[in-house]
């Protein structure tokens, strides 16, 4: 599965969000892949749907825990 994942400031004031999308798997299994993201990066985040919002710049930590995880990155 294709996955992408930015980085994004507008709308929070200034702060960097990397945004995880194009997850098609069901809540249960995006919320556990939330979960176990926002304790290997050590910071919080948050679920909009199907897609997961991480405070910060993690983008390189993001992609490889992804790619480990058999995720595609965009």
């Amino acid at each position: 599965m294709k996955v992408s994942v930015t980085l994004e400031t507008g709308g929070r004031r200034g702060k960097q969000v990397s945004v995880i999308k194009g997850i098609t798997h069901n809540p249960q299994v995006i919320e556990d892949l939330t979960k176990r993201l926002k304790q290997n990066l050590g910071t919080g985040g948050t679920i909009k749907g199907k897609t997961i919002e991480i405070q910060g710049n993690h983008i390189p930590k993001i992609k490889a825990f992804l790619e480990k995880e058999g995720f595609e990155i965009k």
